[in-house]
């Protein structure tokens, strides 16, 4: 019996920083589940501009009968060289590949695999190739790294 009125004097005497402790750890609780439910909400926000970003970038594309021979694997550079529209284009293209690479590679918003394999895809074409080589001097070095290694790999 002895004990539990040591319990009951201790909580008497310390019931009120008992209560500020038990409140700060619940701001802290709360805060953090705060911070991950934004976060949540940030990494849809950015998939879905991503999306928006790609869904028009590609429209672009199929709405620009000057960018009609972009994909074609039989497109000759040297009886017609990249035009500027083509260029200015392509170059688009690569940012766009770029930020999914930034974001795969700072909180996994994109696979890098899959980007790997739509960049072997993709720049497997004459023209896309030709424009990735006049530009990759003017890009991101680990950037480079990742595309050219994406390029020649067969997985």
């Amino acid at each position: 019996m002895q004990e539990m009125e040591k319990v009951f004097a201790w909580l008497a005497d310390n019931w009120f920083p008992l209560i500020q402790s038990g409140g700060i750890i619940a701001g802290l609780g709360f805060t953090g589940w705060s911070l991950r439910r934004d976060s949540e909400e940030r990494m849809v926000s950015a998939r879905l501009g991503l999306a928006e970003h790609h869904r028009e970038l590609w429209a672009e594309f199929h709405r620009r009968p000057d960018l009609a021979r972009l994909l074609r694997d039989d497109a000759d550079l040297v009886a017609q060289p990249v035009t500027t529209a083509e260029d200015e284009f392509l170059n688009v293209v690569i940012y766009h590949f770029q930020t999914c690479w930034e974001l795969g590679r700072s909180g996994g918003l994109v696979s890098l695999n899959a980007l790997r394999t739509d960049a072997r895809a993709f720049f497997a074409h004459p023209i896309p190739l030709a424009v990735w080589r006049r530009s990759r001097d003017r890009r991101d070095p680990e950037f480079c790294e990742f595309m050219e290694e994406a390029m020649l790999s067969s997985d």
